[in-house]
């Protein structure tokens, strides 16, 4: 059985809820503020720590009370921390707001910005390993995580969000892309929405496709996900659930597709899998701790 390496951003979630989402310069009454622990590089790992893959997350935390707190939070979920170091700055910080099941985002790197290349230099990747990364560190440091990976014979996967251009030596060292519509348009540089027929995505993915073996990995919410693997085209479809807080639900996905594949499962069945554990996901408060267990999947998963 392989293993999930993720480098990646590790956040305190300040989180407001409201009735409504405020217009600009505009200020509601909000319900109240929860503090969870965040960050799609930390969010990614406890989801495939959850689900009983061994699993290693290297990032930086600031030395503060935010840092404290999310090492406690994160070396509970049984994930191997030997690889997070400290940083002479304050902790990586998003303040949310949710109102109804939507959400919006600010995110201060802080810790973050400093993941550079040397933390990802001694990471003990083998072949069976997945390695995972995100857009909230550097770009050169995962391409340097990646290219140690690739040479060890590892499988990469990138969830490229937040959304920015990236060089097409980067694409290249990706073996999984993992994005929704809207990231995919923006790569592209096509203009998509939700309402997009399959086929103009699939077509989208393609021309993005860096290698013939490339696959890329479309999330689309309730509508379930379409994958690009190779030459290969298939869909799996979505779960309709009463959601709560999306926030994570993609890092949930990812999270548990890396451990899924770790473990050696097809593309096809890690998809559907990590398609229901996002489902249990959006049904609970917080990013990193509504992340599923894996009974708790495989129930979803057996109900059909």
């Amino acid at each position: 059985m392989g293993r999930v390496f993720i480098a990646g951003s590790i956040n305190m979630d300040v989180v407001a809820t409201a009735d409504r989402h405020p217009k600009v310069g505009e200020t509601v009454a909000g319900r109240q503020v929860l503090y969870f622990p965040g960050g799609k590089g930390a969010n990614q790992a406890v989801a495939a720590s959850r689900l009983g893959t061994k699993t290693t997350l290297i990032g930086r935390l600031g030395k503060d009370s935010f840092g404290a707190e999310l090492r406690t939070f994160l070396g509970a979920q049984g994930i191997d921390l030997g690889s997070v170091r400290d940083a002479d700055t304050h902790s990586g910080t998003a303040i949310i707001t949710v109102a109804a099941s939507d959400n919006t985002i600010v995110v201060i790197p802080g810790s973050n910005a400093l993941v550079g290349a040397d933390d990802v230099a001694d990471v003990p990747l083998a072949t069976g390993d997945v390695a995972v990364s995100q857009f909230e560190i550097p770009l050169p440091t995962i391409a340097a995580f990646f290219q140690r990976a690739r040479s060890a014979g590892a499988t990469t996967l990138l969830n490229p969000a937040p959304a920015q251009k990236m060089s097409a030596e980067l694409l290249a060292l990706v073996d999984i892309l993992v994005l929704n519509e809207t990231e995919l348009g923006f790569l592209a540089g096509v203009e998509l929405s939700d309402g997009d027929e399959a086929a103009r995505i699939i077509d989208v993915a393609r021309q993005l496709q860096a290698r013939a073996d490339q696959t890329i990995c479309v999330t689309l919410g309730k509508r379930g996900v379409l994958a690009l693997a190779g030459g290969e085209e298939f869909a799996v479809p979505g779960r309709a659930v009463k959601a709560v807080d999306t926030t994570g639900a993609g890092d949930c996905f990812v999270g548990a597709l890396a451990a899924q594949l770790a473990e050696g499962v097809s593309l096809r069945t890690a998809l559907a899998f990590a398609n229901a554990a996002a489902s249990i996901s959006v049904q609970r408060m917080g990013a990193g701790p509504s992340m599923p267990t894996a009974a708790e999947v495989a129930a979803v998963v057996k109900a059909g």
